[in-house]
């Protein structure tokens, strides 16, 4: 359903642009869907880290706000995520899905920031 992709290792400071995209999902479906951006770091539980609804309104964690950027293409059915400043406690393994009502989750792409 959903297949992320972008993941590397960088260095603190360094950016990263992450895609997700739900080529399963039907675009109408896909156009009025809340999508999240989540991450989960070794040994600790998944969190949200952004969300955009279907109008392109932003919410972010307060660890990444003013770093990282969410963006979507309604007609490629992708999200997009712009990380910036990259810390090493943003190192985790990085997700999308439908924000309200889950998705099987994809494989994630693993994001490893060096210090």
């Amino acid at each position: 359903h959903l297949v992320e992709s972008g993941g590397d290792s960088v260095q603190a400071g360094g950016s990263l642009r992450l895609s997700c995209k739900a080529p399963r999902m039907i675009t109408s479906t896909f156009n009025s869907a809340i999508m999240g951006w989540y991450r989960q770091a070794p040994g600790k539980q998944r969190e949200l880290v952004a969300t955009m609804t279907h109008g392109r309104n932003a919410n972010y964690a307060e660890s990444v706000k003013g770093r990282f950027t969410m963006a979507r293409d309604s007609a490629r059915k992708t999200v997009y995520l712009q990380m910036n400043n990259l810390k090493p406690e943003d190192t985790a393994i990085y997700y999308c899905n439908r924000y309200n009502q889950e998705l099987p989750w994809g494989q994630g792409t693993q994001v490893t920031v060096l210090s």
